[in-house]
């Protein structure tokens, strides 16, 4: 969840939206010895005394109160007021590639799946440095075509060309919004054929994991009628790996610098909190129906930075090779 702490004054809307449904996570940590193995030490300095990471359930368990009751934000309407706007998460598509092959095995004694790693393991040194450049690329090319939702990996895809990693599973979610269940309940139904989508760590995913969030609203309160551009829906992009966690720096809850945080290209790296929490900021970004200029501050960079996270959005599908529905959807029908 976010911090209460942090003061939404002068702040524009697009800028509190992205804070209120950026996940920050519990960090665990391992001895750095431990991770080497898995990310390489052009990735992991070996002289850190330990090496941060987060589980996907602890990132699932993010989302279980956004799932049931929606994620407010605060939108300062044109008339200077105040309004708290709730979004309930849906899981718009996911990749999980991992640094070596993971085979599911049956643990007899608990009767339950387990997920384990093969020894095998990705070594492109490069791989890694063309997605992070991606995350910056403004590119605005589009394409045609959409994905299927798969477990198995695409022909010829650029990640494997590369050895970028082993595509453990991927989803791309093609129903109506309608038809849709909240985030947590779809990876719950998930989860059930392919337990390491809530088991595995961030130090065990390849740079080219991620996934993308489509957010709807539901309510606003207080209720207001007319306010066309409160119908505007959001799918947000983050990247998964530990390898994107470093780079970043601390701050601290209590002097309000979360503001320059959320202000800044943060370029899809997770950022490490003082309070032990890692904050999968999105790195990319687009909208459907932002009809008015309600969510872009004039006097701000808003609308440089909304089209950097389309872009790098789009260049990030790009370089993996991905047709993404609902970004495709959302290009399709952008005002940006």
């Amino acid at each position: 969840m976010w911090s209460s702490s942090w003061s939404t004054r002068g702040n524009s809307n697009l800028e509190n939206f992205i804070h209120c449904v950026t996940p920050n996570l519990p960090s665990r940590s391992h001895p750095p010895q431990s991770c080497i193995h898995e990310l390489k030490s052009q990735c992991q300095p070996t002289d850190k005394e330990i090496v941060e990471y987060f589980t996907l359930g602890d990132l699932w368990n993010c989302y279980c109160e956004w799932s049931a009751y929606g994620a407010g934000t605060p939108v300062v309407l044109s008339n200077g007021e105040e309004i708290t706007q709730y979004y309930v998460p849906y899981l718009s598509a996911i990749q999980i590639y991992t640094n070596k092959s993971l085979v599911a095995s049956r643990n007899p004694r608990e009767d339950s799946d387990v997920v384990e790693l093969e020894s095998d393991s990705w070594s492109d040194d490069s791989g890694s440095d063309k997605l992070s450049r991606s995350l910056s690329n403004n590119s605005s090319r589009t394409w045609d075509g959409i994905s299927e939702d798969s477990s198995v990996e695409q022909d010829g895809s650029w990640l494997m060309t590369n050895k970028l990693g082993h595509l453990y599973f991927q989803y791309f979610e093609m129903a109506s919004p309608y038809w849709r269940v909240p985030l947590t309940d779809k990876i719950t139904e998930l989860a059930r054929n392919h337990p390491g989508l809530t088991t595995l760590k961030s130090v065990d995913l390849s740079p080219a994991s991620w996934m993308a969030v489509a957010w709807y609203p539901i309510y606003h309160i207080p209720s207001r009628k007319n306010e066309k551009d409160l119908s505007t829906c959001f799918l947000t992009y983050h990247t998964l790996s530990s390898i994107f966690q470093e780079s970043v720096k601390e701050y601290d809850d209590t002097d309000n610098s979360c503001y320059s945080e959320v202000a800044e290209r943060t370029e899809g790296k997770p950022k490490r909190k003082s309070s032990s929490k890692i904050a999968l900021t999105p790195f990319g970004l687009a909208t459907y129906k932002m009809l008015g200029d309600l969510w872009l501050n004039p006097d701000t960079s808003d609308q440089e930075r909304i089209l950097d996270l389309f872009n790098a959005a789009d260049s990030w599908l790009k370089q993996l090779g991905v047709h993404h529905h609902d970004f495709k959807f959302f290009a399709c029908h952008s005002n940006i």
